[in-house]
């Protein structure tokens, strides 16, 4: 591709006056997981059991989810927080990085990047609520306090680490429209009950990895063959089939 300063080279870099330099890909298939860092997280390196960590990263997008729900947050930014969670875990170690904390700085992240800003303020009191409002205990509020100011300070730089370590690419492409778009294809667009139990299958495997480790397409894909599965629909076996 020819640009008014150079050469782009794909692979090589650019070459600019007869010099070469080093290129940046941007790309989506840089997020996802190869086979062996799956099995090789840098938790595990710190001595994490894979079933901590499993259940931390359930635990906090949950979290991300519930949080967003009393947020008024579209369902987009939630699943855009949850996979820059994952991302983010993906890079560091849950023995090295506070989860909760990660967590408030990758919402208020994905309310930026969907076009639905929160305050760093919203998002910790909806934390706070979440997390001592168990057992419909009564929530005494957040007190603008040292404390407050200390974990504002502490999720402003977590944010900041989050978009160093993923190296600012934190576009996230959802299988929502891809959902919609296959069923269109098969035309079944008119089964809400598929579209939504699709939907739930999709929402529920934003606390795995899966998103890191498959294409959105294919994620929409499963999504499909497991709620046509469910509902014993006929002619939808093809979604199965990965040549298809």
């Amino acid at each position: 591709m020819a640009a008014a300063a150079g050469l782009i080279l794909p692979g090589d870099g650019i070459m600019i006056a007869g010099k070469l330099y080093s290129g940046v890909a941007l790309t989506l298939e840089n997020c996802l997981l190869p086979p062996e860092s799956v099995h090789c997280s840098p938790s595990r390196a710190h001595g994490l059991s894979a079933r901590t960590e499993e259940q931390l990263r359930i635990r906090m997008c949950e979290m991300i989810q519930n949080a967003g729900v009393l947020l008024r947050l579209p369902q987009v930014a939630m699943a855009t927080a949850q996979i820059l969670f994952h991302r983010f875990f993906y890079c560091k170690s849950f023995v090295r990085h506070c989860a909760e904390t990660v967590a408030m700085a990758c919402l208020q992240l994905a309310s930026k990047i969907e076009e639905e800003p929160r305050r760093v303020r919203d998002v910790l009191n909806v934390f706070h609520h979440l997390k001592h409002a168990a057992g419909n205990r009564l929530v005494s509020p957040l007190l603008l306090d040292e404390v407050y100011v200390s974990r504002k300070s502490h999720v402003i730089k977590a944010e900041r680490r989050v978009l160093k370590e993923l190296g600012f690419c934190v576009h996230v492409k959802h299988p929502h429209k891809v959902i919609v778009m296959y069923l269109q294809v098969l035309e079944c667009e008119k089964n809400t009950r598929l579209l939504q139990i699709a939907w739930n299958y999709m929402n529920d495997s934003l606390r795995t990895d899966v998103f890191l480790r498959f294409s959105a397409e294919t994620v929409a894909c499963a999504c499909i063959f497991l709620s046509a599965r469910v509902l014993q629909l006929a002619g939808l076996s093809l979604l199965s089939d990965p040549s298809a």
